[in-house]
């Protein structure tokens, strides 16, 4: 029977610095300390099938000299019954891997590696979907094993409540979760590949909005009535006015303002536009004429947080307003989520702008709506502003004599 060879002591005082080279000591039986610059490494040499092989038994200290005894007494003896300690090793390695390749904890890995690639609401959206919908179904099932057929029955579920576009977003999502799994080697395929055409269309929706001279005129006069926080105040005498998107209006900062030039520059890391084409530079600033109108409420607007970095600073100090601030508002004066929404305004706009006869490219170009072309994008940060000019001020009068007309 082997003698062991190896101390306590002797192990701990074993380095690389010691001996000034990679050494090895052996403790019998074919087990060694592998002395390395990088660590001390628990090896074992055996004989299998004819072959010479070696053993990783474990790093110490995390792995004592009792432990990997321990582990070279368990590998001989499975040796001894014909089989592979290596082998074993191996199908264990993967049987631990497939519990933890689960759809949840690929979907997490995947929501990290898209930090900074997608904004933080795009993110937050994605997960609560993931959340609710996803995880409860797949969340603890490994994700190489998930069949498209498990899938369908996760999104028919979504579907059978009305929520055809819910059902259609995450099953974009679970795709690219997959395509990331594949990439890792943690899935051989995407299943949701074989779900084409099978959900129901999308039911076109448009954003509710109000597009009809009466009913703006009605719109106007309650929003000039309304007693809420003075930023909210602002923000909905402003939405109809400039018919901005509502993140680009209440993100807003003064530094962007400029009451004198009654101009209102938005940087084009706050417009529309994907994170990559963000940080390259290639969405342009989107330049706001403001008539008179608005430099009016701007100014007022101004008296109490001028001080501020935030145009529509919260009751919450250095938050700007909610996403669904003025939604909530627009309900508290009686126009419902069918009638008339926040990014209803720029449908309003759009409409009637167009009903009144202005050129169609102006108004598109003061709606900032994307331009295929990026050196035509860049080029219409500033074109046609003289016609933009006189159109934004001309639409501020109209709704104007809409506010102050006769019931």
């Amino acid at each position: 029977m082997a003698t062991d060879k190896l101390t306590d002591r002797q192990i701990k005082s074993a380095s690389f610095e010691k001996y000034g080279k990679r050494t090895k000591l052996s403790d019998g039986a074919g087990m060694y300390l592998d002395i390395q610059p990088s660590g001390k490494y628990w090896r074992m040499k055996y004989r299998f099938g004819g072959k010479e092989k070696t053993l990783a038994l474990g790093v110490y200290p995390d792995v004592p000299l009792k432990l990997a005894r321990q582990r070279r007494s368990d590998a001989r003896a499975l040796i001894a019954d014909g089989v592979d300690p290596n082998a074993v090793k191996r199908q264990e390695k993967a049987a631990e891997q497939e519990k933890s390749d689960t759809f949840k904890v690929v979907a997490e890995k995947w929501l990290t590696l898209k930090k900074g690639e997608l904004s933080e609401g795009t993110l937050r959206v994605a997960r609560r979907r993931l959340e609710t919908w996803a995880y409860p179904k797949l969340g603890h099932l490994p994700i190489a094993d998930i069949k498209p057929t498990k899938i369908l029955e996760t999104l028919r579920e979504i579907e059978n409540q009305g929520k055809h576009e819910t059902a259609h977003r995450i099953r974009q999502r679970i795709g690219e979760i997959y395509r990331y799994a594949v990439a890792e080697g943690r899935a051989e395929t995407d299943p949701t590949s074989a779900l084409q055409g099978l959900l129901k269309t999308v039911p076109t929706r448009n954003r509710a909005a109000i597009t009809t001279q009466a009913e703006l005129g009605t719109l106007l006069k309650a929003i000039e009535a309304y007693g809420g926080h003075a930023s909210t105040r602002a923000a909905l005498k402003l939405a109809p006015m400039l018919f901005l998107r509502p993140g680009e209006l209440r993100n807003a900062e003064w530094t962007e303002i400029d009451l004198e030039s009654a101009t209102w520059i938005i940087p084009g890391k706050r417009m529309k536009g994907t994170l990559k084409a963000k940080r390259a530079g290639q969405v342009p600033d989107h330049i706001v004429p403001l008539p008179r109108q608005a430099v009016s409420v701007l100014k007022e607007l101004h008296t109490i947080t001028g001080s501020k970095i935030l145009v529509f600073e919260s009751i919450r100090a250095g938050r700007p307003l909610s996403e669904n601030t003025i939604n909530v508002a627009l309900r508290s004066m009686g126009f419902d989520g069918n009638t008339m929404v926040g990014h209803g305004f720029r449908a309003t706009a759009s409409t009637l702008l167009h009903e009144q006869g202005w050129d169609h490219q102006v108004i598109e170009l003061q709606l900032a709506h994307r331009q295929r072309d990026q050196v035509a994008a860049a080029y219409n940060r500033s074109a046609r502003l003289k016609d933009r000019t006189t159109m934004m001020q001309a639409w501020a009068d109209y709704l104007e004599s809409l506010r102050q007309g006769s019931d």
